[in-house]
């Protein structure tokens, strides 16, 4: 029989209990501190008074190295989580002090170490509690943040930190205020550590926390959970329009990281603002600010026909090519890059362009086990035993191509056959010492008519 202790009335249980329904593997970001210190030790209680079953804990300490306690941080976790029999990982990162946000460079790098961490089966859970959805809420505000920032921080989503298979995130604590987390610490006499950094009110959350949410709560003792109402509010608000205008952009969207202009333009600037943010969202992009969507629009869907413009919005490119909005990544300059190749084993291209091969078979669509993208590849001749096969992704001059007449410019080609400006230097060309073979899936020209050998290209990304 179990004896189910009477601290089950303690509130923090049954939130987190609640909070964490059927899910039965949990890796917790514990940084030592108070807040992820309660919500280790509920957790252990839950699992270890059989309150919830089959629950399975993991913890995952971050070393950040920024503060020289770091090392002795880590040991007090390692320690602490020895005592209470979870399994415990140290995953050390590397933060440039001297360039960019250090708050958001810590974040990114933590949250980007833990996703190589998550197993398929589990959740992580992080301790933000009440005041920080509060402090959330008024970075947002100072930003000038419409309702999806003001909605704040989620009690639970998914997250996109990890682009390989992304993972639920669960904030069990958040309804929860900093001063019930400090009396539960208290009375189960836990014992935490204490980050100098917090007393810094250089760091824009710390000053919320410091100085102006205690003078906010001493004249109005309830206005954090006022605030998480608003902030709820703002949530099911920004859900609102998205399930209302979700439909509309299935209907317009050519592919996930296409959009057409034409639509665009039919549309209030309100709406328009609204699809905008709603397609960069689906496709995991950070959301632009209002100038960022007005530049945009003006700066690229606008701009003139002959134009090749892109606008870089965090780890993403917008560009236009034949009236379409298209999302990309950011791609390295392949220009000056020339392989040599044997043709006897397949060749690895640079910047995830996958690999290539070849056939002696031309409507075969594998080969050696891998897919491939072009199911009519072209013919091309062997090339003679004093030719040097290279692959290049530059090229200039005028080419005569296979089944046209007179030649055209490798700019004509590639307007012939509809390939944007930023995939013309990113497919494979095949030449035969210097001369210009294939264009890998576009064309080959007459210097390599022939149908011994087909070039195929395989696990690329299509941009």
């Amino acid at each position: 029989m179990i004896t189910v202790s009477s601290d089950w009335q303690e509130p923090i249980w049954q939130t987190v209990s609640a909070a964490i329904q059927n899910r039965t593997a949990l890796l917790v970001a514990y940084s030592g501190g108070i807040d992820s210190t309660v919500l280790l030790h509920t957790l252990t209680e839950l699992k270890q008074q059989c309150m919830i079953a089959n629950l399975r804990v993991r913890a995952i300490y971050i070393h950040h190295g920024l503060s020289p306690n770091a090392d002795e941080w880590a040991k007090h976790c390692q320690a602490q989580c020895q005592r209470w029999q979870i399994p415990f990982i140290i995953e050390k990162v590397q933060i440039d002090k001297s360039t960019g946000n250090i708050e958001e460079q810590a974040r990114n790098a933590r949250y980007a170490a833990i996703a190589r961490h998550l197993n398929d089966d589990e959740t992580l859970c992080t301790a933000q509690h009440l005041d920080d959805q509060c402090e959330t809420f008024l970075l947002a505000l100072k930003r000038g943040s419409g309702p999806a920032g003001l909605a704040a921080m989620a009690q639970e989503r998914i997250s996109d930190h990890s682009s390989s298979h992304p993972h639920e995130l669960l904030r069990p604590l958040l309804t929860i205020s900093r001063q019930q987390i400090e009396d539960y610490a208290t009375r189960h006499h836990l014992t935490w550590i204490e980050d100098e950094s917090n007393q810094d009110d250089h760091y824009d959350r710390n000053f919320l926390r410091l100085t102006v949410i205690p003078k906010l709560t001493a004249r109005w003792p309830h206005f954090s959970q006022m605030v998480a109402r608003s902030s709820e509010l703002c949530r099911q608000q920004e859900q609102l329009l998205e399930e209302l205008l979700w439909p509309e952009l299935q209907q317009i969207i050519t592919t996930p990281k296409q959009l057409p202009i034409a639509l665009l333009r039919a549309c209030s600037d309100y709406k328009r603002n609204a699809l905008l943010r709603l397609w960069l969202k689906i496709n995991q992009t950070a959301m632009p600010s209002l100038k960022q969507l007005a530049l945009i629009w003006q700066t690229v869907a606008l701009a003139q026909d002959d134009a090749n413009p892109a606008f870089i919005l965090a780890d993403k490119q917008i560009r236009r090519y034949q009236d379409q909005l298209y999302l990309l990544p950011h791609f390295h300059d392949l220009k000056p890059v020339i392989l040599s190749w044997d043709l006897l084993s397949p060749l690895v291209l640079p910047d995830q362009l996958g690999r290539l091969l070849i056939s002696t078979v031309s409507d075969k669509v594998e080969q050696q086990g891998e897919q491939i993208n072009c199911l009519s590849p072209l013919g091309c001749r062997r090339p003679k035993k004093d030719e040097q096969v290279t692959v290049r992704f530059h090229a200039q001059g005028r080419f005569h191509i296979v089944g046209r007449s007179g030649s055209r410019t490798i700019k004509k080609l590639w307007q012939e056959h509809a390939v944007p400006p930023w995939m013309r230097s990113r497919i494979p060309l095949i030449f035969y010492n210097e001369q210009l073979i294939a264009a890998v899936n576009c064309f080959v020209t007459t210097e390599g008519e022939g149908n011994e050998i087909y070039f195929l290209q395989s696990d690329h990304a299509a941009y």
